[in-house]
């Protein structure tokens, strides 16, 4: 017989707390609770405060509510930058089951973290509580995505992730693919091949004429793929040594991203990542090349969409031969039209993840049942938009939003300029709406989380089995 859950998350005036039921133990003390937990007596239990030290706790005495290694599942990252979206995409995988994706709950990006105000700790403890607060119990991965330096992975495993996308965009060469000879040279031999533990003979012997990988690359493709690649590849080698020694021989889970570059990822260029990664004795579960055509945040796939299918196809099959290892389509927000061929090459062996759109389906309440507020925010992310779009691939125009009534301002949700122009704006309109956005989105918490349960629907239909 299973034993009732004595966890549970109750309002208390205008926030919330932990209650724990049952009689205190002897010898309580007011912020002493028993099992590790920091509360206060009330009437039936104990009241604690959602504080980090708290949903450690709640990890130790219930493990559902902790992240666990994700593998070469089908996974779908539901990223979350308010932190208050999850009970929305747990209702929408509830609803799909048949997608077959496992979820990755705690997921989101230094650089997102930073621009919402948000910590490692409370991303993951964010998710924690809302796991309890639903009763979900199916299990649930986490992302400490695109981190990028050693301090960065630190401030991530203290917090609790096993999860890990590393991201050597910034020293991927792009130009590689249409310098000349003489001048890949002269990079090639620049390279830190200490870290690639090689040298430039050797290297070259293994992959052009195939003597020691058994795949040989013509000489151009050779040098293009390890211009571009090299020290992306060295830097990888240096976290994933850092992840490793932190970790011992525990398990983690490992991404590689490479996606955030101007260039796509040739077939050839990917062959080479995949063999440089076995080389370098890198366990990884998922790698994100930059595929054909255009990725803009928050708005469908912008590109030839035949192109791609036949692009992820040859990417698919060079994932299954080096691997398995899950290909794992990054800005996948709201790409509804080439979500049909990722189904149809990946049924199994992917990851696909989304991070602002919640955001997104968030504000589109606050433009319903605030639209004071709304156009504050607009008027915010209009005037900052050359400062916000910077580190993000874009094409909204901000001389393209529509001029609606204050009805219909909902409706700038679903135009592609407006959206992008907000959906980047984050950052500056946390830092000024902060509290009047908490405040509209808890006053209207039912209308939010069934706009992001509708929300990812559209996003896990197409992949249902």
């Amino acid at each position: 017989m299973a034993t009732q859950n004595p966890f549970t998350i109750v309002r208390h005036g205008a926030g919330r707390l932990l209650h724990i039921a049952g009689d205190p133990p002897d010898g309580f003390e007011d912020n002493t609770a028993a099992g590790g937990f920091q509360g206060e007596q009330a009437a039936g239990g104990l009241h604690c405060p959602l504080n980090a030290h708290n949903a450690g706790a709640l990890r130790k005495a219930l493990p559902w509510t902790a992240p666990e290694i994700v593998g070469l599942r089908k996974s779908f990252g539901f990223g979350d930058r308010l932190g208050i979206a999850t009970p929305g995409h747990l209702d929408a995988l509830e609803n799909l089951p048949e997608s077959g994706f496992f979820p990755v709950l705690a997921q989101q990006s230094m650089r997102e973290m930073a621009r919402a105000r948000r910590s490692p700790q409370q991303v993951m403890d964010d998710v924690a509580w809302a796991v309890l607060e639903t009763g979900y119990r199916g299990g649930f991965g986490c992302d400490a995505d695109h981190v990028k330096t050693e301090e960065e992975i630190d401030r991530c495993i203290d917090a609790g992730f096993i999860g890990f996308t590393l991201d050597p965009g910034q020293y991927v060469y792009a130009t590689a693919d249409t310098e000349d000879a003489v001048v890949l040279q002269k990079h090639l031999a620049e390279l830190p091949w200490d870290i690639l533990q090689s040298n430039p003979k050797d290297h070259r012997r293994r992959y052009v004429t195939g003597q020691t990988s058994g795949d040989a690359f013509s000489e151009e493709a050779y040098l293009r793929a390890t211009v571009k690649y090299g020290s992306a590849l060295a830097q990888t080698a240096r976290l994933h040594a850092h992840l490793r020694s932190r970790f011992g021989i525990a398990s983690f889970d490992l991404e590689i991203s490479v996606d955030e570059t101007d260039t796509p990822t040739t077939p050839e260029q990917h062959r080479f990542i995949a063999l440089e990664l076995h080389r370098l004795g890198i366990d990884f579960i998922g790698l994100a090349p930059r595929f054909v055509g255009d990725f803009y945040k928050g708005v469908d796939y912008v590109g030839d969409v035949d192109a791609f299918d036949k692009d992820y196809a040859t990417h698919a099959a060079i994932a299954e031969e080096l691997g398995p290892y899950k290909l794992s389509v990054h800005s996948g927000s709201d790409k509804l039209a080439i979500y049909p061929a990722i189904q149809q090459r990946t049924p199994d062996y992917v990851h696909v993840k989304t991070s602002g759109t919640s955001w997104l389906e968030a504000l589109r309440v606050i433009a319903k049942y605030a639209p004071g507020l709304f156009r504050r925010i607009l008027d915010l992310a209009v005037d900052g938009y050359a400062t916000n779009r910077q580190s993000y691939h874009l094409d909204g125009r901000i001389e393209r939003i529509p001029d609606v009534d204050e009805g219909a301002l909902p409706t700038l949700l679903d135009d592609r300029h407006s959206r992008q122009v907000v959906h980047v704006a984050f950052g500056a309109v946390l830092e000024k709406y902060y509290d009047e956005i908490y405040a509209a989105l808890a006053e209207h918490d039912d209308a939010h989380r069934e706009g992001v349960r509708r929300h990812f629907e559209k996003h896990l239909a197409p992949f249902r089995a």
